[in-house]
């Protein structure tokens, strides 16, 4: 539809087409008076905060006429009219979304736990399989973060172009692909095309050639700065001109649209579906003129910040207000000479508004009563258990003054039932009755019930977790075959790729040399370049870039060079891949796994341990740390056996060294969430994991020799850790716990030390103060010198063990110096 003259030519009749404006203009006011209401709910404190879609509603349905299913959408938190459009998004689910409602059937997008406007579809089913992409909308969970949605969105488009070109991938994936027809959708407000994500992700898709649109609002405003602030000549397409494709040079296709104009709107967005679908070609659509009739979000006022001229201005180009003159003024001239016009008067239209508004009120009511009908019920529950309690009870008078206070309550939230309820239990903690139990029964089963309305979902937890594989060990010939270790992981990658003709394999090096240090050699050559790829330097969208490609039933194995560069993806591994099974409340999966490698190198830039970093933001991500490349290799292959994002850091000067080479690559499997006791010792266990293992082993030898016999345990894996709380069964036995770890002080160290006190409860058997040793606080210094001051040293561990026994035995174990 790009002229109303071409729509009638397209075997539309005048009232079908009559139809669908209409429907249209339906939707944007729906859309409106959503927003307008949301925010009420927010001022009158029904709500807690808002940012909602009024000003971008023409572009949107525009958008919506070209999006289709199997086509996949990244966007931000303005795109209600566009969920609207597709038939995604109710009234009554937006109020739900603005009540933070807990129920994932009445706020379907991530129960609650996201801001409304935050969108997400349901791509596994209960049992945490794949549905058919193909035959749904496909929305990507949205992260508020600005910009994040940029690096996801790259690794959504390049599926399509994977499904489409690589052989292994034409048969077998019909519930991800057809024929790699799918576009990436993206939408960003104009102000965060100033993040470095955006940047990053444009000059990917470009680079990719990928069938990548992304749609920019531009309302001249971020929040309430204005673009001038923003953006060299306050024109992102004009910055981006660069990038424009020529009759010479592969890029994008860029195309301006004024936001209120409708025609032009719909012509643009089904130019651009069609060019990116066919072609694929990235589009970039700059839609400019758009307004933000109630400001930036709810919590303040844009009368503060534009001008009188710019807020008449806003009032004249509202799009909804300019669709309506086009639809008053609209006339066709038949063949006959007849005209035809949309509407006779302005009363249809009026009507349209009112039964909008009407629809809306309905809605808030309805979503209203049903966020409230299951806390009424704990809330009387409770009343009636408080009733019966204070009546046996010496604190009665205390009892009943909560009990009132909560009764008054109209429309209570679920933090003052269950405080309510916990600090009645502290006036009844010296008391015994019949009432005070059955008080305290419900308060046990129903805090738990509540608590995990907010706190599931974050691993998987259907049963099949990475933890349930079982250990496959290595197996080997009879005459053992000893080679460097980088031979390990690459014949066991190469295993793999035959094995899974989903896998692919990509970052900076990884392709033509095989990756820095040799451990996917020849790969690229043997399997092709779709399969084993090199990158760009931009960390943040081979990250998105896993991310996407997982969403779309891929197993992609994403390599960050170093350690120390996921500082540079930290946000986008943090706000989008970790928590994406929670935010979307078990409903959306990405399996991406992150290759890289670190410790113990010399110097400030690649020898970095950020692990505490790590733990403290990547929650929901498992983290393995193996001491040596057969292990690292028998992590890859219990992954690819599970559904679930990990890192594995594999260790940068364990490549050269010698290890056994296994004959069963590819199939054994080394367990996650479990320790392995590497020696058994009496004295003192020694806890750690890596590179660092290795300088504890040696050690090992020196504190025999001096009289100290240590037991050490490898970690293997921080993120699950100690499942057996095997440990703590270590230090039963031993009485003493040293912890060793590179990374700086209370960092992976002092996690470990939490999980071993705190949850395994080994300070039962503790006869000595546990101890930490770690790196220094600062990044290590260059060279071997700058390395041995900086990180624990073999003398370093023997004094620290050392210094726990002479504690013991000081006449045995003297004072070294």
């Amino acid at each position: 539809m790009s002229t109303a003259t071409e729509t009638l030519q397209q075997n539309l009749s005048f009232q079908q087409f009559k139809e669908e404006i209409l429907n249209d203009y339906y939707i944007v006011m729906l859309s409106r008076e959503c927003s307008l209401a949301g925010r009420k709910e927010v001022l009158t404190g029904k709500a807690k905060f808002g940012i909602f879609g009024d000003g971008k509603e023409l572009p949107q349905i525009a958008m919506a006429k070209a999006f289709k299913k199997g086509d996949w959408r990244s966007g931000y938190y303005r795109d209600q009219t566009f969920m609207m459009a597709i038939g995604k998004f109710t009234p009554k689910q937006f109020f739900a979304g603005l009540y933070a409602h807990a129920d994932i059937n009445k706020e379907p997008y991530s129960a609650g736990r996201q801001m409304g406007g935050h969108f997400s579809s349901h791509i596994i089913d209960e049992n945490g399989d794949w549905k058919d992409q193909t035959k749904q909308y496909n929305i990507s969970s949205d992260v508020s973060s600005t910009a994040a949605q940029m690096p996801r969105l790259v690794g959504l488009a390049y599926a399509s172009k994977l499904y489409r070109n690589v052989k292994s991938l034409q048969t077998g994936y019909s519930k991800f692909s057809d024929k790699g027809n799918e576009i990436g959708w993206g939408t960003i407000g104009n102000a965060s095309t100033s993040e470095g994500h955006f940047f990053e992700a444009i000059n990917a898709s470009g680079v990719l050639q990928i069938p990548m649109i992304t749609s920019v609002w531009d309302d001249e405003y971020g929040i309430s700065v204005h673009a001038k602030y923003q953006t060299t000549k306050e024109n992102i397409s004009e910055v981006l001109k660069g990038f424009q494709r020529d009759k010479k040079n592969k890029g994008l296709e860029i195309l301006r649209v004024n936001g209120w104009d409708y025609v032009k709107l719909i012509d643009t967005y089904n130019r651009a579906a069609n060019i990116s679908r066919s072609e694929h070609v990235p589009v970039l659509i700059h839609v400019q003129e758009l307004t933000q009739p109630q400001g930036h979000s709810s919590s303040g006022s844009h009368e503060r910040y534009k001008t009188n001229e710019r807020l008449q201005w806003e009032r004249d180009f509202d799009c909804n207000k300019k669709f309506k003159n086009w639809i008053q003024e609209f006339e066709l001239e038949t063949p006959e000479g007849d005209l035809l016009k949309l509407i006779d008067n302005d009363e249809e239209l009026k009507a349209i508004e009112v039964r909008a508004k009407k629809e809306v009120i309905q809605a808030k009511k309805e979503a209203r009563a049903d966020f409230l009908a299951p806390l009424i019920k704990e809330q009387q529950e409770l009343i009636k258990l408080l009733d019966a309690v204070s009546i046996v009870s010496s604190n009665k008078n205390f009892i009943i003054k909560m009990r009132n206070e909560l009764a008054i309550t109209k429309e209570p939230t679920r933090k003052e039932i269950y405080s309510t309820a916990r600090k009645a239990t502290q006036f009844l903690r010296l008391e015994n009755s019949e009432e005070k139990k059955t008080l305290q029964d419900w308060l046990v089963k129903n805090k738990k019930i509540t608590q995990d309305i907010y706190s599931t979902k974050l691993y998987n937890d259907l049963g099949n977790g990475v933890s349930t594989i079982d250990e496959i060990l290595p197996t080997y010939e009879k005459d053992i075959h000893e080679v460097d270790a980088r031979i390990i992981i690459r014949d066991n990658f190469d295993a793999l790729l035959k094995k899974h003709p989903d896998l692919f394999l990509f970052g900076e090096d990884s392709g033509k040399i095989g990756d820095v240090n040799q451990g996917l050699e020849s790969l690229q050559d043997k399997f092709g370049e779709d399969r084993v790829t090199d990158t760009g330097i931009r960390e943040s969208t081979i990250i998105g870039q896993g991310i996407g490609m997982a969403l779309r039933g891929l197993r992609p194995i994403a390599e960050i060079q170093y350690l120390d560069y996921l500082i540079y993806t930290i946000q986008t591994l943090s706000d989008d891949l970790a928590c994406l099974r929670y935010r979307s409340f078990g409903k959306q999966k990405a399996p991406l796994i992150i290759r890289t490698r670190g410790h113990r190198l010399e110097g400030i830039w690649h020898s970095g341990s950020p692990m505490s970093m790590i733990l403290g933001s990547l929650k929901g991500i498992h983290l393995l740390v193996p001491r040596n490349m057969t292990k690292a290799a028998g992590f890859y292959n219990t992954l690819l056996k599970c559904d679930e994002p990990a890192i594995v850091i594999e260790n940068l000067n364990g490549y050269r060294l010698k290890e056994n080479l296994p004959n069963n690559l590819g199939e054994y499997t080394t367990p996650i969430g479990y320790t392995e006791t590497i020696k058994e010792g009496t004295d003192i266990t020694i806890v750690s994991y890596g590179s660092t293992l290795r300088i504890v082993e040696e050690t090992a030898i020196d504190l025999l020799q001096a009289g100290i016999n240590i037991e050490i345990i490898d970690v293997q894996s921080l993120m699950p850790f100690d499942i057996n709380h095997d440990i703590c069964k270590s230090v039963q036995k031993t009485n003493r716990l040293l912890i060793v770890d590179e990374d700086v002080p209370g960092g992976a160290s002092a996690y470990i030390l939490q999980k071993v006190l705190d949850e395994q409860n080994a300070y039962n058997y503790l006869d000595s103060k546990p101890t930490a040793l770690s790196a220094k606080e600062h990044r290590p210094a260059y060279g071997s010198d700058g390395d041995y001051f900086s990180k624990p040293s073999k003398e370093d561990i023997f004094e620290a063990a050392y210094k726990i026994m002479h504690e013991v035995k000081p006449t045995e174990f003297p004072e070294l110096y």
